[in-house]
């Protein structure tokens, strides 16, 4: 396949293309470097099925030649980020998920949209099933990604019903590893750099707020079995409308098209986090208490039985072991 990634430099993006072109794929990587860096990647640079282009998706969108796949990935993704950049986090979930999706239906391309554990607010409900309807504050400060994210969910499947385009969506949950920023404001970045620069770690609230780390090989693997789920699909007519109608044996007839949560389900309190990290990195750091912010979820944990059952997925890395993984590149990155 030729595929185009967008936010294609940033954290996710970078190690998603790494897998593609590993597993024999072209990528078209596009960030307007916001958030995303040339760092990430640096390595995949000359690679001759590999082209970076810098360019804001929220643009008018062209790419020269057949795409086979648009994965929409643009977006800052941390709190810090989308408090930082309101209006762009809401203009890359309209205008550019609009032009991303656009692009793919002129291509007759599939495309897949990456979403969040944040459509689902703060949650009543725990864990939270793709089923759940979330509980949002849309004018509160972090709702800038929420409700960017929720937007776009619902184009996606507009566009999905009304011009018959191939769609997924998949909804990640909190994920760490290397290519994180060293200040982007997440929770184990946060705590590594702190801890391993001697400074105190900034837990907000009491930290009995609970959060689900997955590890990003985890992820990474995770959305490309949901890309390429059902590429062997029969395309049939509806009466009313020209739609994707997907035999899938073991999932309902449209299911590959709705939302997938992607995460692991094992939940710890932040405060248990802060405790791990310190134990692992050996820092002599201590904990500090911050007030916490207006909605921070109290609690997040991914009910992914669609995902067991539909791509046949879940995690496999343990905690400790990313989160080790995680430490050394940050001993050297910072």
């Amino acid at each position: 396949m030729r595929i185009l990634v967008t936010g294609g430099a940033g954290f996710l993006g970078s190690h998603l293309s790494t897998l593609l072109l590993q597993s024999g794929h072209s990528v078209i990587c596009m960030d307007n470097l916001i958030t995303g860096r040339v760092e990430n990647i640096a390595h995949l640079l000359g690679h001759e099925r590999f082209s970076f282009v810098k360019y804001n998706v929220c643009d008018y969108l062209h790419i020269e030649g057949p795409l086979e796949a648009v994965m929409h990935f643009a977006s800052p993704a941390s709190p810090q980020d989308y408090l930082e950049f309101p209006i762009a986090t809401l203009k890359v979930g309209a205008l550019g998920t609009h032009k991303a999706l656009g692009l793919a239906k002129a291509k007759g391309a599939r495309f897949l949209l990456a979403s969040t554990s944040e459509v689902y607010g703060d949650p009543l409900v725990s864990p939270q099933p793709e089923s759940y309807w979330g509980n949002v504050n849309p004018i509160s400060p972090r709702g800038v990604y929420d409700e960017a994210k929720r937007f776009a969910e619902a184009l996606t499947m507009a566009y999905h019903r009304y011009h018959a385009v191939d769609t997924r969506i998949v909804r990640i949950f909190n994920t760490f590893g290397p290519h994180m920023r060293p200040n982007d404001g997440r929770v184990v970045s946060n705590f590594i750099v702190q801890a391993l620069q001697g400074k105190p770690l900034s837990v907000f609230g009491d930290g009995s707020q609970t959060r689900s780390f997955c590890y990003v090989d985890d992820l990474v693997r995770g959305i490309t079995e949901l890309l390429f789920l059902g590429s062997d699909k029969t395309v049939e007519q509806r009466t009313d409308r020209k739609f994707l109608v997907t035999r899938n044996e073991g999932a309902d007839e449209f299911s590959m098209h709705d939302p997938v949560n992607l995460g692991n389900p094992r939940e710890l309190t932040v405060l248990e986090i802060a405790k791990l990290i310190l134990e692992l990195t050996g820092s002599s750091s201590h904990i500090t208490y911050h007030p916490l912010p207006a909605d921070d979820p109290k609690v997040r944990r991914p009910d992914i039985s669609r995902a067991r059952s539909l791509l046949k997925w879940e995690p496999l890395v343990e905690l400790e072991d990313a989160l080790r993984r995680t430490v050394e590149y940050f001993r050297k990155a910072i």
